[in-house]
């Protein structure tokens, strides 16, 4: 039996980072090679900011913009993850796109949670889609194949909601202050570029 079978990941995440989007695609497939769970949860990214000293990228300074566009272009093409990195629908609130998220995992399970998130990812950072709103958002889960309007339904319930607002109080518990943001073992990771920690660890 793999070693990893039985451990988790928890996944902290904002649907609209790029880091996010840059990982993605590596968390999951890290995780099916290790035989491990991924915990899906999406997060209000802002509201961790207001506790753990983040700045929104507007309010940081000049040479800290600079230079997240400088790293953004080498992870891309280090990657070759393609990424427009001055989307035209960015900044943008993720809130609508998160609980869509959180739906589709009630609604169809992780792997689809997953497969949905990073199609929202993709619009946002490579295909100038606007996940702020609703209409794009049920586009974007119905070329996914999902039911995008019955989802958007469900994403609006008290439910939903409840996950989300968990989720947000989960990584201050936690004390993430950014994102993307993995959990194993109890030990915290922050940024794909620790991808490679995580993989180590789900390998113990």
């Amino acid at each position: 039996m793999n070693a990893s079978q039985n451990k988790v990941v928890q996944y902290f995440f904002a649907p609209h980072s790029p880091w996010t989007y840059l990982g993605h695609a590596r968390v999951m497939e890290i995780a099916k090679k290790t035989g491990a769970q991924i915990d899906v949860r999406p997060f209000d990214l802002g509201k961790v900011f207001s506790v753990s000293g983040g700045l929104p990228l507007a309010k940081r300074a000049p040479q800290r913009q600079a230079y997240r566009l400088a790293e953004l272009a080498r992870w891309s093409a280090f990657l070759q993850v393609p990424l427009n990195l001055q989307p035209r629908f960015f900044p943008v609130s993720p809130e609508a796109s998160a609980k869509l998220i959180i739906a589709t995992r009630l609604a169809h399970g992780v792997d689809a949670s997953l497969t949905l998130a990073h199609a929202i990812m993709r619009g946002v950072w490579a295909e100038e889609r606007n996940i702020g709103d609703e209409e794009t958002l049920a586009q974007i889960a119905l070329d996914a194949g999902f039911d995008g309007r019955q989802l958007l339904k469900t994403s609006e319930t008290a439910s939903v909601q409840a996950e989300y607002d968990a989720n947000t109080e989960a990584a201050t518990a936690a004390s993430v202050f950014g994102s993307p943001w993995y959990i194993v073992d109890g030990e915290g990771y922050w940024g794909q570029d620790r991808l490679d920690f995580v993989e180590r660890a789900l390998a113990k």
